[in-house]
């Protein structure tokens, strides 16, 4: 017997797409309207209150946000640079020891030989700090060109309060997870947010009912994967796992869940206290290493 293909529920001859994110109505091309969780029906859009997305707005869309993160990440790049006399346009600079992730250490060179440093002597900022520090001119560029795409992707698509709440739990879940998998290691770069945000992709494709076998985005991330645990020695597994647990959790939250319970405030703060269970989990990390 041949399978059954689902049909537009407005145009019972033309196969659907998807369904639509509030009443589960199967719908063509024709009949979806981009909203910030998922595509609507025509008659879910013009009742819904959620902001609504045309194909034109979202490609003509800036991702302002995006911009400013590379922006961030950018500037803070050239004063490491300035301040270490050019060092950094290789490896670390002076703020790579002032902001880098790492629970507990002694600094052994340089003029502040002995210094204690880390999140357990009270500098719990690096957890956040560190995810906008970076080894080096390469190092930097990878992250930024991988944050240009998908930053932009998801920032369109979800709007900048999404895609800011999904980047900075990414982030905070990064360096928790560096934190477990290696805390006496200095950890810096924006790589376990970018991480988070593959994982808010293949959140996103879920949501719209997209197979993770038909994913865009799982090449690329099998791709990183079998990188970052070839390159282990050098590359932080914990903090590219940590990030994409993030926002593979963040993403569902957000896309899912929100749809769900049709309440975006709600899983907004739901992501937010996923966001505060993160950092608090890696400052008690921190502190029993």
């Amino acid at each position: 017997m041949q399978p059954t293909t689902a049909t537009c529920y407005r145009h019972p001859d033309t196969p659907a797409g998807v369904v639509c994110q509030r009443c589960d109505r199967p719908i063509c091309p024709r009949c979806m309207h981009q909203a910030s969780v998922g595509f609507h029906c025509p008659e879910c859009t013009k009742a819904g209150a959620q902001k609504v997305y045309t194909a034109s707005s979202i490609t003509n869309a800036v991702p302002m946000l995006t911009r400013i993160l590379i922006g961030v990440n950018v500037g803070v790049f050239l004063l490491d640079a300035v301040l270490s006399g050019g060092r950094s346009l290789m490896r670390g600079g002076e703020l790579a020891d002032d902001g880098g992730l790492i629970a507990l250490a002694q600094l052994t060179d340089g003029v502040r030989l002995g210094k204690i440093i880390g999140v357990a002597n009270g500098e719990w900022y690096r957890v956040i700090t560190a995810g906008f520090l970076h080894y080096g001119l390469i190092h930097l560029a990878f992250n930024m060109y991988a944050l240009y795409i998908l930053g932009g992707l998801i920032e369109r698509v979800a709007g900048p309060v999404r895609f800011g709440t999904i980047y900075f739990v990414s982030l905070i879940a990064g360096s928790l997870g560096a934190l477990i998998i290696s805390p006496d290691v200095l950890t810096v770069g924006a790589s376990g947010a970018v991480y988070g945000l593959m994982g808010a992709a293949l959140a996103l494709e879920r949501s719209r009912g997209i197979p993770v076998r038909n994913s865009g985005i799982i090449g690329v991330l099998v791709i990183n994967l079998f990188i970052t645990f070839s390159l282990s020695n050098v590359i932080s597994v914990g903090g590219h796992v940590g990030g994409l647990v993030g926002g593979l959790l963040s993403g569902y939250i957000l896309f899912d869940v929100a749809r769900r319970i049709r309440n975006d405030s709600a899983a907004l703060a739901l992501c937010g206290l996923l966001g505060v269970a993160c950092f608090v989990a890696a400052l008690s990390v921190a502190y029993a290493a």
